[in-house]
């Protein structure tokens, strides 16, 4: 624990010299070197029990010792490592040392782009953001994982399969970047089952970011993104800031300019000093720490490190929102960051300047004039008084950015540890100590400025005293699902009789029991769909329902099938991007006529379903229909079949599903036939405030390789899948077909 006495002195008198000859004799190793992305913090500012050996005392001189301890492991690091600093200077990319915040924004979000009237809506975005939380400097913009490899398209395909093609493309990120956000998306190396691109990736990724204006590229799951990919923008002519998810090698920190901070839980108490920020200020972390609910441990190692945050709330659809409170210590932090961006790059960057207070820490920010500290209040308790102690400069005043006013500092000599004669050879310096108050687990900011502040610094200081008239304490920082609904569906007429083609499925009393299959989000509250009857979205759903009586296709819908349906309706799309993909000049292929129709989206199938007098199925009607009521694994039994299905398609090009009617082992109880692993079929659709989602029953033959980060496949009658939904284009797919119902009276 500190000493708060020796923290009112800065100990001058010979100090720097001993310590100078110390680390002459230390060995090459430091004492401190990074555990994963953190620099571990002195040791002396972790209390420990008496059973631990009790706690140190800081000291002037322990902190020195820490303090040379981590310089001479960034010394030697940039030695070893041969580091430049030269592409941080290049003009089109500095943008990325000020791109504190940045979300990962799923292409699905409803405040992004609007499906009913065919457009983005980039300005309603970034308002709902600046409103709740500030605003943002930069977004990642996600539009592959979870939903590629549904089919082959690969994550190039995905990006411009979105709404209006390139031409839209260019057109929302200039919208973008008129509201001053800069834009990213992803590259996944590890997309090597669906399309070959037929390039280089590095080469094919550039072409297409320059094509439409992107700044920058994500490395998803990428310990650092390869040089050659930098390369490869610059040849394109179009620089690219890359930005790896995990930790870069040092030596690719001259190349990696961003990084995703993701230090896994390792929020101590004590904050950690991220490496490469040390090695490298300009270089900007985002932290990213996606599943916790609360964001305060996030904030504060940003602001003590000088570096962004990513606030990512919409996660693969699953909705994990700030609370008010974090969302106004947010806006606080953006302010203040982008305020004294040109600080929290300096080279002189001092971690853990000494403090008054425990739990209390700083970090000290020195340009040639002036010196910023960035203050975090660990502590569940709020602290006031004396808080910093500063070696007195005539002239020099100093200000609390946080609160937007000026400090008054109290003047105390210097406590002299030697005696005799050499202390007779020194002058006795002075100390400045400043008290100002801080929040619970909230912020601090302090400017010591020559004369009187600059413009833009007098305008932060009136920003931040407006906004910290009400103390974080105020907002709540409860934690709330989003609720989600149900689509309803309307009824079609009554069928009296079986219509062609169709099977009556009788009225029963149903276990209808499902999960979902989702990758990622273990069994959170919000993963997966909230069913009528439900509370809340869940992963695991069991719920008895009362079917009555309808009627089913035997057959998913076959390419002959919807061609009558366009040739009798004229049916064009007005999104048509990817519509019918594998037809040509108006027509399915030679043979294809008994296959399952696909490259249909949602809205597709329910409008040839209007025009039969049928609708989509419900899921629990499909899964009744294929399952019966004596909870059967697989339509024809509980093991599984081979021969039931047609044979898994492992290749980068898809091959095309068989006919409906190939596989009659795969009959349900009812005798409805081809409902797994020949295509996807559209049930239900579920909407909340931010995401639309497709349930998917059935799986498909289409299986790519190489990772399992593809959209699994759900064979069995418990498992759906949930495809995010953003607009026909991008929901088209080749592995997706469907098939109606007519109710019964």
């Amino acid at each position: 624990m500190r000493n708060t006495h020796a923290h009112l002195v800065r100990l001058v008198v010979l100090l720097s010299l001993l310590l100078a000859n110390a680390f002459e004799a230390r060995s090459q190793d430091a004492t401190y070197r990074p555990k994963n992305q953190l620099i571990p913090a002195p040791g002396c500012l972790t209390m420990k029990g008496a059973w631990e050996g009790g706690s140190a005392t800081c000291t002037e001189a322990s902190h020195q010792l820490w303090l040379k301890d981590v310089q001479h492991w960034r010394m030697e690091r940039k030695i070893r490592i041969g580091y430049s600093s030269s592409r941080y200077d290049r003009p089109e990319v500095q943008w990325a040392q000020s791109s504190f915040m940045q979300p990962q924004m799923m292409v699905q979000d409803r405040y992004f782009y609007d499906p009913a009237a065919g457009k983005y809506t980039v300005n309603r975005y970034l308002d709902d953001l600046e409103q709740r939380y500030g605003g943002i400097d930069s977004v990642l913009i996600w539009p592959t994982y979870p939903n590629m490899g549904i089919d082959n398209r690969n994550q190039l395909d995905m990006v411009r399969s979105m709404p209006g093609g390139v031409n839209g493309l260019k057109q929302m990120v200039a919208d973008f970047h008129r509201r001053g956000v800069r834009v990213l998306f992803p590259m996944m190396m590890w997309d090597q089952g669906t399309r070959d691109p037929g390039r280089a990736w590095p080469d094919a990724i550039a072409a297409l970011m320059k094509e439409i204006g992107a700044d920058g590229i994500n490395g998803d799951t990428q310990d650092g993104v390869p040089l050659e990919f930098s390369l490869a923008a610059d040849r394109a002519g179009h620089p690219l800031v890359f930005e790896p998810e995990g930790g870069p090698s040092e030596e690719a920190l001259a190349w990696n300019l961003m990084t995703w901070g993701q230090y896994n839980g390792q929020y101590d108490f004590v904050p950690g000093v991220d490496k490469y920020r040390w090695l490298e200020p300009k270089h900007m972390v985002n932290i990213s720490d996606r599943w916790n609910r609360s964001k305060t441990d996030d904030l504060q190692y940003a602001f003590f490190n000088g570096e962004g945050w990513e606030s990512w709330e919409n996660i693969w659809g699953i909705w994990n929102g700030i609370t008010p409170r974090d969302a106004e210590a947010t806006r606080r932090v953006a302010a203040l960051e982008r305020g004294i961006a040109r600080f929290l790059i300096s080279p002189e960057w001092e971690p853990f300047y000494p403090m008054h207070r425990y739990g209390v820490f700083a970090s000290r920010w020195p340009t040639a004039e002036e010196t910023v500290w960035t203050i975090v209040n660990r502590n569940e308790y709020s602290t006031d008084g004396a808080q910093m102690t500063i070696p007195h400069r005539d002239g020099v005043r100093y200000f609390d950015l946080y609160h937007g006013s000026e400090l008054n500092p109290q003047r105390e000599p210097a406590v002299i540890v030697f005696i005799g004669p050499l202390q007779d050879l020194l002058d006795v310096p002075t100390f400045d100590v400043l008290s100002f108050p801080l929040e619970a687990r909230g912020y601090g900011a302090v400017l010591a400025t020559h004369g009187e502040p600059s413009d833009a610094q007098r305008k932060l200081m009136a920003k931040m005293q407006s906004m910290t008239a009400q103390p974080l304490s105020s907002y709540s920082n409860v934690w709330k699902t989003l609720p989600q609904k149900l689509v309803e569906v309307r009824p079609t007429a009554p069928a009296s009789s079986a219509p062609e083609g169709m099977i009556r499925i009788p009225e029963d009393d149903f276990l209808f029991k499902v999960e979902g299959i989702e990758i990622e989000g273990s069994n959170d509250v919000g993963v997966d769909v909230q069913y009528p009857w439900e509370p809340d979205a869940r992963r695991f759903h069991e719920h008895r329902v009362t079917i009555r009586a309808f009627y089913i296709d035997k057959y998913p819908v076959t390419n002959a099938q919807f061609k009558k349906f366009l040739d009798a309706s004229r049916y064009r799309p007005r999104d048509d991007h990817d519509f019918l993909r594998d037809w040509k000049d108006g027509t399915f292929p030679q043979g294809w006529a008994n296959k399952p129709v696909t490259w249909v989206s949602q809205e597709d199938a329910r409008t040839y379903a209007a025009w039969a007098g049928k609708r989509l199925p419900r899921e629990w009607e499909w899964q009744y229909a294929a399952q019966g009521n004596d909870g059967r694994l697989y339509p024809w039994g509980n093991d599984w079949r081979p021969t039931a299905v047609p044979d898994a398609w492992t290749g980068r090009d898809m091959a095309g599903a068989d006919n409906v009617d190939a596989h009659p082992g795969g009959a349900s109880p009812f005798g409805v036939m081809d409902l797994v692993g020949n295509v996807w079929q559209w049930t239900d659709e579920y909407v909340d405030d931010h995401t639309r989602a497709g349930i998917l029953r059935g799986g498909s033959y289409y299986q790519p390789q190489g990772s399992i980060w593809y959209f699994p496949q759900a064979y069995r009658n418990d498992q759906h899948g949930k495809l995010l939904l953003m607009a026909p284009s991008y929901d088209r797919s080749g592995g997706l077909g469907f098939r109606c119902v007519v109710d019964a009276p």
